[in-house]
């Protein structure tokens, strides 16, 4: 029996309609709406971080993402090195050993946390917890009598955890929770978690390279109890003489930020401010995921790699591509169509770096965080129709061409 050719439409126009920002990376993101290089003109550059100005202003990131993330009283929150990647891997050093390990890993940042505990930590009470990507491991075999690892959202894969109740208040074990793609634009329960850290570069468009590490009071009873058995560099110590560093939360940072960057942040947290603190800014992150879900519910060729809407990122949304040729193509052809796609938009000036991790399923990576505008994703929609039936075009008959070559050689 023949197999059924898939339907090869005729090219079509391009919309009319582009988004006005077609910055779509899941990090750095797009800058907060109306931004300019102008928003960094008072900017103290060319001044000691230790100073009393710049460590004024340090200390005013610190305050105001506090107040912003509604943080309760008693917690402690710094500016640290190394991004978010920094910021959890200072935690996990400083503070694991005491207790077993649970790792959970469904995306390829929380499978880098299980490579630090098992390959780099060494921790030899270690379990991983995993699931494939567009799932969310199994929450109920979590054994909260030992320190836990997660992310609350998958920046890669675009799923998160519906909420906290899985997490039991009275837990033994510590709550260390990646927030980076979360933070801002998502309901974090700080009753629930001890370690949360996150990065500038996400939902509130900052610039790289500056990590937060936020602990609850058990995790610094933690720090202040436990000396790791392994030695700690400069840049992840976090006490001294068995007591916490107070100064890192003040705005004395460990090492030499950048002031710019510095100045960038406040920016981004006056604007959070301005539209409304928290629930403003998850309310213009959910419009975002509402949009996308009114256009993937008609749609004939995308779907979310999240499986199960609870689970549906508002941020770092990922679309598989489910049309059936596509699906009959070998991996390979998969990846290359899927690549051509993302390439179709940028090269159109809609839709920069829009292209699915590189570890992940092949597909669309769309961010959608507070600083990107509704109307600019409801304008990105007609795009992704458009790019795909070009791909359509160009790729559906791929796999009789390559049968025909093969049988002829």
């Amino acid at each position: 029996m023949a197999a059924t050719q898939p339907e090869i439409r005729p090219a079509t126009p391009p919309p009319a309609v582009r988004p006005v920002n077609p910055s779509f990376s899941s990090g750095p993101c797009a800058k907060r709406p109306g931004w300019s290089i102008d928003a960094l003109a008072g900017a103290l550059t060319g001044r000691s971080h230790r100073a009393a100005g710049p460590k004024a202003r340090l200390a005013e990131v610190i305050e105001r993402s506090k107040s912003v993330l509604g943080m309760p009283a008693g917690w402690r929150l710094g500016i640290v090195p190394g991004s978010d990647t920094g910021a959890v891997e200072m935690a996990l050093w400083s503070l694991l050993g005491p207790r077993g390990v649970d790792v959970l890993a469904w995306e390829s940042f929380s499978k880098d946390w299980a490579t630090d505990v098992l390959k780099q930590l060494k921790l030899k009470d270690a379990r991983v917890i995993d699931a494939p990507y567009g799932r969310l491991p199994d929450l109920a075999a979590v054994d909260w009598s030992r320190d836990v690892v997660f992310v609350w959202n998958g920046t890669t894969s675009g799923v998160r955890v519906p909420d906290g109740a899985w997490i039991p208040p009275d837990r033994e074990g510590l709550a260390i929770c990646d927030a980076t793609s979360a933070a801002f634009a998502m309901d974090l329960p700080w009753d629930r978690l001890d370690v949360v850290t996150w990065s500038w570069q996400k939902v509130l468009g900052g610039e790289a390279a500056h990590g937060m590490l936020a602990l609850s009071p058990r995790a610094v009873a933690r720090l202040e109890s436990h000396k790791p058995a392994w030695p700690l560099p400069k840049i992840f110590r976090m006490t001294k003489d068995g007591k916490l560093n107070e100064g890192i939360f003040k705005g004395e940072t460990i090492n030499t930020p950048s002031m710019i960057a510095v100045e960038d942040a406040l920016d981004g947290l006056r604007w959070a401010e301005s539209v409304g603190g928290l629930r403003g800014l998850i309310a213009r992150s959910e419009a975002n995921l509402d949009a996308i879900a009114s256009w993937v519910a008609t749609s004939r060729w995308a779907g979310f790699l999240a499986e199960e809407p609870a689970t549906r990122s508002c941020t770092s949304i990922c679309l598989a591509i489910a049309a059936p040729w596509f699906t009959a193509l070998p991996a390979d052809r998969q990846a290359a169509a899927a690549k051509r796609l993302a390439a179709l938009l940028e090269k159109e000036g809609v839709a920069l770096d829009a292209g699915a991790y590189r570890d992940a399923p092949p597909g669309l990576r769309i961010w959608c965080g507070a600083t990107v505008e509704t109307a600019d994703i409801k304008a990105l929609l007609p795009w992704l129709d458009w790019g795909f039936a070009q791909v359509e075009t160009e790729f559906a008959a791929a796999p009789e061409r390559r049968d025909n070559e093969t049988v002829a050689a």
